[in-house]
């Protein structure tokens, strides 16, 4: 154990470029042909991508303008820290400075969505070859992360894919300390500080995977006689962990506040349980995987929450996972540790349920216990975890079944046969499948964004656009970037009772009541989108705006109340 802990591969800046340009390529080949189209279309539909598209923009935007007010965002107005209803993606701030616009928006986000893939591929690859994996193992190792089945369900939600700096951060704290060098266990714990920065859903694992961690070394040291560390690398550590735990509380405080604000964005057993599923799930890919999508229909259309539940981590990833067990190269404890910690992760990914045995199950004890843990709201997303323990295991599976073949058939065999899996495990996650029509060989989504309506950009603010369902609420938000008018609008993963309030009181819209419960809150304009459905159920038939001293104008699709008079 003591010689493969100092065993530390030569890796160069060349070999580094060479990942990172497959990474980029294996990215815009699984969703070819999205990179054709930047700005234009966006992957998998026109739900969450439209408000993360949005959520990029602001953070550039607010940088720029109102740095000491980051979290005070155009949505939900004049609700405060309306940023933090929901993961920030505030590591992307940099390329929200690039451009304005919701084309702009759109093409950042694409950019962003590839990067996410080809950065999990290139930080597994480097995590495996720290651990000892040769290069072409590794590269099972990262597709295995990159390309896992079950990310394809997580197209929209560009916080739980963005995982790439998780296996980064490992992988340079690992080999910091194996080398000796200070700056690299910086960097380290720096990576881990923008990883969390895109969002609690992983950087809380990636604290809790970091302590976890973190309690084994001691464990390890304390058996081995406790020896003496050089003290530049306990000062690095100490610095960098101090890093990361102030910058994880200063983007923890505008959440904290939210949730003392707005008591229903508690994330309660309730919403828990509605997200949380049974062993099952793990055997369920997505609609849109090439191999698994129809052959798991029947599993996937039992669940209650597809988009969460659906966790298949691959058939040859599992396959190889298993081989990787084996690899005698890599010591027992890390080949006992890596497995259990996959079981371990996988039962916690169950979540828990209200009765039956369901209450039994561990990550019960998370939710009520550890700190954090109240404000995530799908269990499921620990998946990202498991894939990367699978992933490790896997590249090793890799590399054990390419020395066997070198051994019996020869080096050119055994490469043929390492670019094979890396292969299989590529198609296998693959967003190639039939279309709906059960013939023609469809690509992952990737919809046409509706542009901005004509005549929206210039009117005055703050505003209430109807209708308000989410995925009106979404399409506003990424039209709201140009100029980021003030709204009373928005997209997050609880309702605001505020927000609530508006919708109940101005169902009737436009009725004397609604006007004038709008006007007292100081909104001058309403636009009504006459391309979308207003049902205006239940009310009396509408007054003449004109009686209410409203002046109303068509624009285009567009109905715009001045309530101004």
């Amino acid at each position: 154990m003591a010689t493969w802990w100092r065993s530390s591969p030569e890796i160069r800046a060349r070999e580094v470029a060479l990942v990172a340009l497959a990474g980029a390529l294996l990215a815009v080949l699984l969703f070819w042909p999205l990179a054709l189209h930047l700005g234009r279309d966006i992957p998998l539909d026109l739900g969450d991508p439209l408000s993360q598209s949005w959520q990029v923009a602001w953070d550039g935007h607010a940088l720029a303008t109102q740095p000491l007010d980051f979290f005070q965002s155009n949505q939900f107005w004049p609700l405060r820290n309306s940023l933090a209803f929901s993961d920030a993606l505030i590591g992307y701030t940099p390329a929200g400075l690039i451009g304005d616009g919701p084309t702009a928006a759109v093409a950042r986000y694409d950019l962003l969505f590839l990067l996410a893939f080809a950065m999990a591929f290139a930080g597994a690859y480097l995590l495996g070859r720290e651990l000892g994996l040769p290069p072409w193992a590794a590269a099972a190792c990262g597709a295995a992360f990159a390309c896992a089945p079950w990310r394809l369900e997580q197209g929209g939600h560009l916080h739980v894919i963005s995982s790439g700096g998780i296996p980064l951060a490992l992988f340079l704290l690992l080999r910091g300390w194996r080398r000796e060098r200070p700056g690299v266990i910086v960097a380290g714990f720096a990576v881990a500080a923008w990883q969390v920065s895109l969002g609690f859903t992983l950087g809380l694992q990636l604290g809790y995977l970091l302590l976890v961690l973190g309690v084994v070394a001691a464990g390890w040291w304390w058996r081995a006689g406790r020896p003496a560390p050089p003290r530049r690398l306990v000062l690095a550590t100490v610095a960098g962990a101090l890093l990361l735990g102030a910058a994880s509380l200063a983007l923890a405080r505008p959440y904290v506040q939210v949730l003392a604000d707005h008591p229903e964005a508690e994330r309660s057993p309730v919403t828990i349980t509605r997200y949380s599923g049974p062993p099952r799930m793990f055997l369920v890919a997505p609609e849109t995987s090439l191999v698994w999508g129809a052959a798991t229909a029947p599993l996937r259309d039992g669940l209650s929450a597809v988009p969460e539940q659906t966790l298949f981590p691959g058939l040859a990833i599992l396959l190889l996972a298993v081989g990787g067990l084996g690899w005698r190269a890599w010591p027992r404890p890390l080949r006992l540790g890596l497995g259990v910690g996959v079981l371990v992760v996988a039962l916690l990914s169950l979540g828990f349920q209200q009765d039956g045995l369901g209450r039994l199950l561990p990550y019960r004890l998370l939710y009520e216990v550890l700190p954090g843990w109240q404000g995530i709201r799908v269990p499921g997303r620990l998946n990202t975890l498991t894939s990367l323990g699978l992933a490790l295991l896997a590249g090793a599976g890799a590399a054990r079944a390419a020395a066997y073949l070198a051994a019996r058939r020869g080096a050119r065999v055994a490469s043929a046969a390492a670019v094979a899996l890396v292969a299989v495990i590529a198609i296998e996650g693959s967003g190639f499948g039939i279309g709906r029509d059960g013939e023609t060989l469809a690509a992952y989504p990737h919809p046409r964004v509706p542009p901005i309506p004509a005549g929206l950009e210039d009117l005055p603010a703050p505003r209430l656009q109807l209708p308000a369902e989410p995925d009106d609420n979404r399409r506003y938000l990424l039209w709201s970037t140009a100029g980021f008018p003030a709204m009373l609008n928005g997209r997050t993963s609880f309702e605001p009772a505020f927000f609530g309030d508006v919708l109940e009181r101005t169902r009737c819209f436009p009725d004397r009541a609604s006007v004038a419960y709008l006007r007292g809150l100081g909104v001058p304009t309403v636009v009504l989108h006459a391309d979308r459905p207003w049902p205006r159920r239940g009310c009396a038939p509408a007054v003449d705006p004109a009686a209410l001293g409203v002046r109303r104008e068509r624009r285009g699709t567009l109905v715009v109340h001045d309530l101004r008079g």
